[in-house]
């Protein structure tokens, strides 16, 4: 049978008119579900944010938000076997990568939920010390944070339907920000299905949650002065929702995760028989691999010295010939299909255009399989380090491409650079002074830097893994964006406001002890 996607807006779920777009089986090409957005009201949905969710959600304090987090976290976890069944057929993920996808986001509200504990029966934050303004300490100036007015649209990817929608969600309302929800149409099943689990819980007030299943429609024209947008996927789309009238008349604070052409690279110190050697092939294989390289924070470019570039090439080829490709309901599999035709389309498309620039060592566009969208695990090599495509074209898939580079730190750097912005970089190096050298060239060019050696080998989370204690964002092509990174998280959804007056009214009012129990 297959399911028909609805909206939840104005706390009604409604089934929509128009034209439907199919959510297909990733492995078998069954239809397995439809929607359609037309004939919704968004505008009401946008006061029915601003109006109701927005000052219930404002009533309460940072705890009492958090204590919310928790119980959304609880109720989504306890549907997790039915959320990973849905995430295999409709995105074709093993239930490793499953778990990856929903774990991840119900781990995020739990941290959230930990964030807004510690943060108290505040409804506003203190930013900093205060600090005297005149000849004396009687004219006072404090900066607070307070919760913005309007309502925060969230725009997600289809390559992590659960995790995605979850943490934007999560710190958004934590915040105080009423959210509206527009998963990626391709995997939106599995969106769906969670924000059945939200709305049927209870745990939020009304109007502080609603879903957009479908297209956006007129999404971006009810956008105000006092509302923010985040969005996760191509720079492209980016690109248009900046141009946006809305967007540009009102100011509207906006968040982008694009596209990003993340790096890892090998230090010339690293011996082909250390820890450093096996975690840098482990991980370089993983990001391959996993969630069939869709993931923005997966490796593109593999930079290793050249007197190391045949010993990682044998080491990178024998473990990428372990990647069992196929059915992700199999035991066996260790990678499934792409999420949609679409993305089997680009993907192919993407590695023909890097093959003009580089040799492919395995894998390669042409099909794999009858039906279902699957591609190989591809791995090339640049014969010239500054080919234009290597560092141009992000194929968003199990692709990736080796560089030969001297060894210096500099040339890495420069290399990477060419990029033009990344999400995160890993580097992989038991030299201090290489470390330093490479971390510091590297930064700017960055959101986040992983740094693997010998010591860390055994106890590391992954270079691709997003840590909500951590920044997830980067410069430039990566969108120019921040999310999560704790408290850090909630800055998109607060408005930093200086208050400048006599220290008596101030400082006792808004200084760091007064907001510990302070209300808005």
């Amino acid at each position: 049978m297959t399911i028909r996607l609805t909206s939840f807006l104005c706390g009604a779920w409604h089934a929509g008119a128009g034209p439907e777009r199919p959510l297909t089986d990733a492995t078998t090409e069954e239809v397995l579900a439809t929607c359609r957005t037309g004939g919704v009201d968004l505008g009401a949905a946008f006061a029915h944010a601003r109006g109701v969710g927005g000052p219930a959600l404002r009533a309460l304090s940072f705890a009492e938000r958090g204590e919310r987090l928790q119980a959304l976290a609880t109720a989504i976890h306890a549907h997790r076997d039915e959320l990973l069944d849905l995430s295999t057929a409709n995105a074709g993920t093993t239930r490793g990568d499953s778990k990856f996808d929903v774990d991840g986001g119900t781990a995020t509200l739990a941290a959230y939920a930990e964030l807004g504990r510690g943060l108290g029966d505040r409804r506003f934050l203190s930013d900093g010390p205060g600090v005297a303004l005149g000849r004396t300490a009687r004219f006072w100036g404090q900066h607070i944070q307070v919760p913005r007015l309007g309502v925060a649209v969230h725009v997600n990817a289809f390559n992590f339907p659960a995790w995605n929608m979850l943490e934007k969600a999560a710190c958004a309302l934590l915040a105080g920000m009423p959210v509206l929800e527009k998963p990626g149409t391709a995997t939106a099943l599995v969106a769906w299905r969670i924000a059945q689990i939200v709305v049927d819980s209870g745990v939020l007030p009304d109007g502080a949650f609603q879903f957009l299943a479908g297209g956006a429609g007129d999404l971006l024209d009810h956008l105000g002065p006092q509302d923010a947008l985040a969005f996760t996927g191509s720079s492209a789309t980016a690109a248009q929702l900046r141009a946006h009238p809305a967007v540009i008349r009102h100011n509207v604070r906006t968040n982008v995760e694009a596209d990003s052409l993340n790096a890892a690279v090998l230090g010339p110190d690293v011996a082909e028989d250390s820890e450093t050697f096996k975690l840098f092939v482990q991980n370089v294989v993983l990001d391959l691999r996993q969630k069939t390289g869709q993931k923005c924070t997966a490796v593109r470019r593999v930079l290793v010295p050249a007197a190391r570039a045949g010993a990682a090439r044998e080491a990178l080829l024998a473990r990428l010939g372990e990647i069992v490709t196929g059915d992700p309901r199999r035991r066996e599999t260790t990678m499934g299909p792409l999420a949609s035709a679409q993305q089997l389309r680009d993907v192919r498309t993407g590695i023909a255009r890097l093959a003009t620039a580089a040799r492919v060592l395995a894998g390669g566009p042409e099909p794999i399989a009858e039906r279902g969208w699957f591609v190989a695990p591809t791995l090339l090599e640049a014969s010239d380090p500054e080919a234009e495509p290597v560092h141009r074209d992000e194929v968003f898939g199990p692709v990736a491409t080796l560089i030969p580079y001297s060894g210096a730190a500099a040339e890495a750097a420069a290399l990477v650079a060419r990029g033009e912005g990344s999400l995160v970089g890993s580097l992989y190096t038991n030299d201090p002074a290489f470390a330093e050298a490479a971390v510091l060239a590297l930064a700017p060019w960055h959101g986040r830097l992983w740094v693997g050696s010998d010591r860390m080998a055994e106890q590391s989370l992954p270079p691709g893994m997003v840590l909500p204690a951590m920044v997830h964002g980067g410069p430039g092509r990566a969108g120019g964006g921040e999310e999560l990174g704790g408290e850090r998280g909630l800055a998109l959804y607060l408005q930093r406001v200086a208050v400048q007056g006599f220290k008596g009214l101030v400082a006792p009012a808004f200084g760091a002890r007064a907001a510990e129990t302070a209300g808005a």
